[in-house]
């Protein structure tokens, strides 16, 4: 079962330094079907339930064109996940991994991201499948899926590069 708090054999807590203010700003809340981490899935699924995406004022704009894409990354905020964890045991065998190495909502800054299949825009409301995160969960961003995306901007020499030479980065900003 999946734990909420508590530090499985072989996890690693730490005390976390003090939270900065990044300037983050919710630009929505998402509902789905979940209320717990011990039974929302572990990853989206394409055909999974439809989730919403309630997009606040006055953000309602940057909607437009957004019905274009099949799928949709959406970025959002863990806030009821722990942030301490730097080594954590999944599988609950005593086995452990870096928290950078594992998907977990556990981190020290508890972004999640799922690419969601667009179901649907209704007003500021957008319809999803693939999400994984709890019912009233805040949204940091939304994107096209980059797979799906071309550049509408004219292209820079960055766009064309394929490998460095030296292994150094270029000057060029």
């Amino acid at each position: 079962m999946v734990r909420e708090n508590e530090i499985r054999q072989g996890e690693v807590a730490i005390d976390p330094p003090p939270a900065t203010d990044a300037g983050l700003v919710y630009i929505g809340r998402i509902a789905t079907p979940w209320t717990s981490r011990l039974v929302a899935p572990r990853q989206g699924r394409a055909d999974g339930p439809i989730c919403r995406i309630e997009i606040f004022e006055p953000w309602r704009q940057a909607m437009d064109g957004i019905e274009k894409y099949e799928r949709l990354e959406v970025l959002y905020w863990l806030h009821l996940s722990r942030r301490d964890l730097v080594k954590q045991s999944p599988a609950k065998d005593g086995t452990t991994y870096g928290t950078f190495a594992l998907r977990s909502p556990v981190r020290p800054n508890p972004i999640g991201t799922s690419i969601a299949t667009l179901v649907g825009v209704e007003g500021t409301t957008i319809l999803v499948r693939g999400l994984d995160c709890l019912d009233g969960t805040p949204l940091i961003d939304l994107k096209p899926d980059r797979t799906l995306f071309k550049p509408i901007a004219p292209p820079q020499p960055g766009d064309f590069e394929t490998e460095m030479g030296s292994g150094q980065p270029t000057d060029q900003a």
